[in-house]
């Protein structure tokens, strides 16, 4: 087995960067961990919902690290309309991202039906952006739908949203079950899927009683995540990296009550292409690597580096994973703290 790899241009397609001083801390850790591209969720208080705050984000992103290209993505929401589309077209923002009310973190805004948008959708397939989907429904007592099936019971919805729109291209984030796989691969080329390294780790069984490991949608059953692995090692085209890293301050991920839950998200950033790489060795698909951090992904997207290519070089190792990141009174807590991961980046570029 080769004991160095280098991997071009590694881009994330689904993180998220928060604000503030949180954002300070955070925004590095993504060349820090080996990308070059950075796709950026607008769930922020109060949401990206238009162009101009949009650009002033990705002008703020920018300030902390220029060193990675920030595509900028806009929050679904009634304010949105088709001329909005266009000005966003023509600004360089990517995508529009779509969460249903209440399903995870900052998505009290979130939509309750898509009917209402067929007009945004529509310029948005004229104009070529990438509408992102938030692959769940709200839970439901008396339908029976808790977090473990409101991703299945959400698919129909992408099907609809497809056949309606065949040629808007569309991405399903974050996909945690093989239900998810097996709709995206029905579908036509416009449709993608996002997978992260932390649903290629765990299922349901290491996320109960275990807050660092909470994030939404829930890791699921054991052949779920056998679909997830076995997708990449196929190397089909359409499925690439999106880590949904997901920041939150040590207290909000580790303190619970009964009436105040603990925040939903799982911290990847600082240690991400090392740990892609050590979970894709350990289920026979390093081979794939750079196609499902890199390849596959710009090429859905149409993105070229916003810089000549660069690759970045990963060696063997058995580095030890920070047990926290600290930035004044801000402090994260990564996956897979104080346990070891297989590689390590020999140089950031």
């Amino acid at each position: 087995m080769a004991d160095v790899l280098q991997v071009t241009a590694p881009a994330d397609f689904h993180v998220h960067l928060r604000q503030g001083e949180l954002s300070k801390l955070v925004t590095p850790h993504v060349y820090q961990g080996g990308f070059h591209l950075a796709y950026v969720m607008p769930n922020l208080k109060p949401p990206i919902t238009n162009t101009d705050q949009a650009l002033e984000y990705q002008a703020q992103l920018k300030s902390i690290d220029d060193r990675v290209e920030y595509l900028m993505t806009l929050y679904l929401s009634p304010e949105l309309t088709p001329e909005e589309i266009r000005k966003a077209k023509k600004n360089g923002i990517a995508g529009v991202k779509s969460y249903p009310r209440g399903v995870t973190t900052n998505s009290d805004g979130g939509i309750e039906s898509y009917d209402a948008y067929d007009a945004v959708f529509k310029a948005m397939e004229e104009e070529d952006i990438v509408l992102n989907l938030h692959g769940e429904v709200p839970s439901d007592a008396s339908n029976n739908i808790c977090v473990l099936n409101a991703e299945e019971t959400f698919l129909p919805h992408l099907v609809k949203l497809h056949t309606k729109f065949p040629r808007l291209r569309i991405v399903l984030e974050h996909a945690t079950t093989r239900a998810a796989i097996e709709t995206v691969k029905s579908l036509g080329d416009t449709v993608a899927c996002t997978i992260t390294a932390h649903h290629l780790a765990i299922t349901v069984d290491d996320w109960a009683g275990q807050s660092y490991h909470f994030c939404k949608p829930v890791a699921k059953y054991p052949n779920d995540r056998q679909a997830l692995r076995d997708v990449i090692k196929e190397g089909h085209p359409r499925f690439f990296l999106g880590s949904d890293s997901a920041p939150h301050h040590t207290l909000a991920k580790s303190t619970a009550s009964p009436t105040d839950p603990c925040a939903a998200g799982v911290y990847t950033s600082p240690i991400l292409l090392p740990l892609v790489a050590h979970l894709l060795e350990s289920f026979g698909a390093l081979d794939k690597l750079e196609n499902f951090v890199s390849g596959h992904g710009r090429r859905f997207y149409q993105s070229t580096a916003g810089f000549a290519p660069k690759k970045v070089r990963l060696r063997r190792s058995t580095s030890l994973v920070e047990k926290e990141w600290t930035l004044g009174d801000q402090t994260v807590v990564p996956f897979w703290a104080g346990k070891n991961i297989g590689w390590e980046i020999a140089q950031p570029e």
